[in-house]
């Protein structure tokens, strides 16, 4: 099965959780500031809650990005929305709140962001994680550009392309494992994601042999991206939005 492709073109970076360092992570607030600098794609992250609703949070649990406690999956919606997703990132952002997938996708929309959405299953919810944010995604996008979604979960990767066939999906590895090209087929992925430092020339020729754009993250200095593309990475994802201008296109 030849993996299904993007119908927009790769930038050279991602904003991080939304906006990168300079907002709380995975909020409206980050989407509205990376639109407002120019930014032309976001990352960010999304988990279910008790009631099977895909929010977004970095983290399995809420007590470093929210004023809430617990475990994400196991909090209902009614909770969710009431947290406080700002305060632990400036006081100046008290009140904002964590964003559902739906409020996300609305907001991406209108200021014409294109996302890469990662998954993040709670242990054992895998492949439900993956039905529910396929399921989701292509109500959310039926008629327009459509997210990559990634996942280190490759179950959860495996029920998006269960559920979602045409849907393009990246796999996340902190270090790929030598057989990253095998387990890309399987899924029938169309990029790779790694951490910036786990990248050495062999696997970026036979990622360029196989037509597979490489993703790494974080980067937030300029030499290092500069050095990264240079070496033929396709994108980065970075915390530092304000300083990677240059990046842009």
């Amino acid at each position: 099965m030849s993996p299904p492709r993007l119908d927009w073109r790769l930038p050279r970076f991602f904003a991080h959780r939304c906006g990168g360092a300079l907002t709380p992570e995975n909020t409206l607030a980050g989407l509205r500031l990376a639109a407002r600098l120019g930014v032309q794609a976001v990352e960010f992250d999304v988990t279910l809650s008790a009631d099977g609703t895909p929010w977004l949070i970095h983290d399995l649990t809420l007590e470093r990005t929210t004023t809430g406690r617990g475990a994400v999956c196991q909090t209902a919606d009614s909770t969710l929305q009431g947290l406080d997703a700002g305060s632990a990132h400036h006081r100046a952002f008290a009140g904002e709140t964590l964003p559902t997938l739906h409020n996300a996708a609305q907001l991406c929309r209108e200021l014409d962001l294109r996302i890469n959405l990662e998954i993040k299953p709670a242990p054992g919810q895998e492949e439900e994680t993956g039905e529910v944010v396929a399921a989701a995604a292509r109500r959310l996008w039926a008629d327009a550009p459509r997210p990559l979604l990634s996942s280190f979960s490759e179950r959860a990767l495996a029920a998006v392309r269960d559920n979602a066939p045409e849907w393009p999906i990246g796999v996340l590895y902190h270090q790929p494992p030598i057989d990253w090209p095998e387990r890309l087929d399987r899924l029938a992925a169309a990029t790779l994601h790694c951490h910036a430092g786990c990248v050495d020339d062999p696997l970026l020729r036979l990622a360029h042999e196989r037509q597979v754009p490489v993703l790494c993250y974080t980067v937030n200095d300029q030499a290092t991206a500069v050095s990264l593309f240079q070496r033929g990475i396709t994108a980065i994802f970075t915390d530092r939005i304000d300083c990677l201008h240059f990046l842009v296109g």
